[in-house]
């Protein structure tokens, strides 16, 4: 198994695939590579790309080093890069999406090209966030890595009933394992913002996806987003939700992230293009 290691020493354990430009995958929260969406994905951009699916540190096979801060995720990121061979494109779903443009505004030149899906950022302050950051560090504190998961599910909308199911399947043991990097992912997206700083500080062109059923709050954002950044577009996938099908996702990036070198926030629709 493949792995770098980052710049506090931290052991990033990845996979490679494909044939064509460096294109790392970085997931949200609760994924990694053997938990999530990122594996299938590259299978389906491997006919483009060298597709690089990693364990975000504290997850899967990589290791972590405490204390936590974003810069060390970007530095983690930087190290797959190196290994890329200097430059490579992002594409990051939810809060993947957001740690993704982190990394594109501090690492500059070196990130070719970025793309996300459906970051959970608003232009409006959200009231909830603050409560729960503050909850979920209580629960981390307290070791109640249970807690953790249900607070993050609930904050996501899943249903009590939904939640109190799922903590009696095989998969809650594997959820627990990871839960303090849900702190992780709070500290990327941060008061909930859009961050304004980071994404002008971005000149790499950039195509900020999000499906037709998003909720409504990140549809706005996605527009938003697009048009701070520098060389950014939107594309609004017909018929998905945050729950996307990779198929559909695959085709979006293959088009997309070749002709994604616009000067200037524009919004598109487009269909399902077909190989």
């Amino acid at each position: 198994m493949p792995t770098v290691r980052s710049r506090d020493g931290t052991t990033i354990a990845f996979d490679s695939l494909g044939t064509g430009p460096a294109l790392i995958l970085v997931d949200g929260a609760t994924c990694y590579r053997d938990a999530g969406p990122m594996r299938p994905l590259a299978a389906l951009l491997a006919g483009g790309f060298t597709v690089f699916v990693y364990d975000r540190r504290g997850r899967g096979a990589s290791s972590d080093t405490l204390p936590f801060a974003v810069d060390r995720e970007i530095d983690d990121i930087a190290a797959l890069i190196d290994a890329a061979g200097g430059r490579a494109a992002l594409f990051g779903m939810s809060s993947g999406g957001a740690l993704a443009i982190a990394a594109a505004a501090r690492l500059g030149v070196s990130v070719s090209e970025l793309a996300v899906y459906e970051v959970p950022v608003s232009i409006d302050l959200d009231p909830g966030a603050t409560a729960y950051t503050r909850d979920l560090a209580a629960a981390l504190a307290a070791g109640n890595r249970g807690d953790a998961i249900e607070l993050f599910l609930a904050r996501v909308g899943m249903p009590a009933e939904q939640i109190a199911g799922m903590r009696q399947t095989p998969m809650w043991a594997g959820l627990e394992a990871i839960a303090p990097t849900l702190a992780y992912d709070d500290a990327v997206l941060g008061d909930g913002l859009l961050p304004y700083p980071r994404i002008e500080a971005i000149q790499a062109p950039a195509v900020v996806l999000s499906g037709e059923f998003a909720l409504e709050f990140i549809r706005e954002s996605a527009r938003a987003l697009a048009t701070a950044l520098a060389r950014g577009r939107h594309v609004e996938l017909p018929g998905q939700s945050h729950d996307v099908d990779l198929a559909v996702l695959a085709t979006a990036l293959h088009h997309n992230l070749s002709s994604a070198r616009v000067t200037g926030g524009t919004t598109e629709t487009t269909d399902t293009v077909q190989d």
